[in-house]
């Protein structure tokens, strides 16, 4: 039987897109869900083996709505990531020109992300709101109007019949968005390119608990390509943890020793995934840690080995 992979929809957005680009995943049944923690709640019921979700923007940072829902709801365990580049376009009906258009339906991140066009090419049209990019793209399809068009991916062109009147209209041309697919379980044999996600729980919120959690990478010299400050959603007001993500894998050594000084320093820590990093292999500074730490290993081991019995 063939797998069920879920993914935020609909059909014909940035994250269908970059399901799409996982060429093993081709032949898996492809399902769509109304929101980020919708696929995440398909998961746990075991409608689906596993799901693909937005955690990063470039530009916009964190989706914390993915975030929260995997450091605080669920059990779930993130087993790969993928970057896609985002291009936002206009697309209107079949013949409509750019001069003709007098509304844009999309969201209000892409209009965003898209101010400084829409400002100097259509300062006279209309923003009007759409329920997601791929939403405004419909809205047009089932329209008679000539003179509207939707902010919306280029893939949803084809699922909705429309043209591309505009392309890659954002106003920062480096926009991409990480996205990472989710199972149960299933942790990925480690690359040598690997990314670690973790919650770090603060045992008590005083001056230097930062610090105190940051030293355990930089002692090992552990990269962190990113650290977030969320609120735990249960102790009020000033109770928050972190969300670190590092550029090791929990089989090695050195990332396992940093978890066992951060579970008994700060009394919780959760796992949320040791996964393949997307992007090119290339020798990282933790792999020249890794062989200082053996070194070091074996040489307190010589030492150990002269303890008189």
């Amino acid at each position: 039987m063939a797998r069920r992979v879920g993914f935020f929809g609909p059909f014909g957005t940035f994250t269908h897109q970059a399901l799409m680009s996982l060429n093993d995943l081709a032949d898996a049944e492809h399902v769509a869900y109304r929101t980020a923690p919708d696929v995440l709640d398909a998961i746990d019921r075991g409608e689906i083996e596993m799901g693909l979700v937005p955690i990063e923007n470039s530009i916009e940072g964190m989706v914390n709505f993915t975030q929260d829902a995997l450091a605080f709801d669920h059990e779930l365990i993130i087993i790969r990531e993928v970057v896609i580049d985002i291009e936002h376009c206009l697309l209107g009906r079949p013949g409509v020109e750019l001069d003709q258009v007098t509304a844009v339906y999309s969201i209000p991140v892409a209009t965003a992300q898209c101010h400084r066009y829409l400002r100097e090419r259509l300062p006279d049209a209309e923003i009007r709101p759409a329920n997601s990019t791929v939403d405004a793209a419909r809205v047009v399809s089932e329209s008679d109007a000539d003179d509207i068009v939707a902010l919306s991916p280029r893939l949803a062109a084809d699922v909705y019949g429309l043209s591309v009147i505009a392309a890659d209209i954002a106003d920062h041309k480096d926009n991409q968005t990480r996205f990472v697919l989710v199972a149960r379980e299933g942790v990925p044999a480690p690359t040598g390119h690997d990314r670690t996600a973790l919650v770090i729980y603060q045992r008590a919120d005083e001056p230097g608990s930062l610090i105190s959690i940051l030293q355990e990478f930089t002692a090992r010299r552990i990269n962190l390509s990113n650290l977030t400050s969320r609120p735990t959603k249960a102790g009020g007001l000033g109770d928050y943890c972190f969300i670190v993500y590092a550029e090791a894998h929990i089989g090695d050594e050195l990332l396992a020793d940093t978890m066992r000084a951060l579970h008994a320093k700060q009394g919780h820590v959760k796992f949320l995934g040791s996964y393949p990093a997307a992007g090119v292999q290339a020798e990282s500074t933790r792999e020249h840690a890794d062989a200082r730490w053996r070194e070091a290993d074996d040489w307190v081991d010589s030492i150990r080995r002269t303890i008189s019995s």
